[in-house]
């Protein structure tokens, strides 16, 4: 299935994990920008792509009103591919909102365990499979983390071993037609 790229991939950043950093003079993990262009030019990616920060904050401080914020900008995008960078711990709940608004996009959620700038961080890892599902998924709302894409409705974070999993190994994949393993 090939999927026209019409005016390119649109990354919208919220924060989280993903775009931490240690603060050496308050000893916590803060938010300063996002490493994204950074990301983009050390992996040498010619991708189309337009970034825009929409917050930077972690997940579970995320309320209501930060999830309509990025379900607008969704919305309003010229951009039919999205991917978002966003807190491990509430992207399930996004995604769900998301999901609900029946957009004519395709939507990936990813994140990171640990943050881009600790160096030994899963974020390269999980951004650069983002943007390879993106451009080949159908219409939906995705989660991409681990090597793997999840339907929005189908996936948790193991928080035991900060995986994410499928919820319902037995549920049949739409993509594939085929039940999970």
């Amino acid at each position: 299935m090939k999927k026209q790229m019409d005016k390119g991939i649109k990354i919208f950043v919220t924060g989280g994990t993903f775009d931490k950093e240690y603060d050496m003079i308050t000893q916590q993990l803060a938010f300063k920008d996002t490493h994204l262009r950074e990301i983009f030019e050390l992996s040498r990616c010619t991708l189309n792509f337009n970034i825009l920060t929409l917050m930077m904050i972690d997940s579970l401080q995320m309320t209501d009103k930060h999830r309509e914020i990025i379900r607008l900008n969704c919305e309003l995008s010229e951009e039919k591919q999205i991917v978002i960078t966003h807190g491990t711990d509430t992207m399930a709940n996004t995604a769900a909102v998301l999901a609900s608004a029946k957009l004519n996009k395709t939507i990936v959620l990813t994140g990171a365990m640990i943050p881009y700038k600790f160096g030994a961080s899963d974020a390269f890892f999980n951004l650069g499979n983002a943007l390879a599902f993106v451009q080949v998924l159908p219409n939906g709302v995705y989660i991409a983390m681990n090597g793997r894409f999840f339907m929005w409705d189908n996936v948790q974070k193991n928080q035991s071993s900060g995986l994410f999993e499928e919820v319902n190994k037995g549920k049949e994949n739409p993509l594939v037609g085929a039940k999970s393993t």
